[in-house]
């Protein structure tokens, strides 16, 4: 029953980053989460943190990012998402995975990209 709900709930997310709706996508991550970026020198910890970097997301990615289609890789108390995307300088597409882990109480406790991170930056 939790992977079903896991499940909605990630779905609900990615809906909510779609619309614009940083506050609603940051209730379904616990306060004590992490959020794992390729590249990064740094991991943001806590929800807090998360949340603030929301607002400045549209930095965080490349221009004219576009998710074209969402793969849902369930396991225990994890999904992987698989990410086909599209974006100004990777007109053709890609993809990338993303794992979000879950703690006991159904929230996202790790959020960990992997990407190709020369294709990324290549895509800026």
């Amino acid at each position: 029953m939790a992977h079903e709900k896991q499940l909605e709930d990630l779905k609900a997310g990615w809906a909510a980053l779609a619309a614009g709706e940083m506050d609603k996508l940051a209730s379904f991550y616990s306060e004590d989460m992490i959020f794992v970026l390729p590249g990064q020198d740094d991991v943001l910890k806590g929800r807090t943190a998360f949340r603030a970097a929301l607002d400045s997301i549209g930095q965080a990615l490349p221009p004219g990012f576009d998710i074209t289609d969402l793969r849902y890789c369930p396991g225990d108390n994890e999904i992987m998402n698989v990410i086909e995307f599209t974006s100004e300088k990777l007109p053709n597409g890609s993809q990338c995975a993303v794992l979000f882990k879950f703690n006991s109480d159904d929230k996202i406790i790790e959020e960990r990209w992997f990407v190709d991170t020369e294709q990324w930056k290549a895509a800026f």
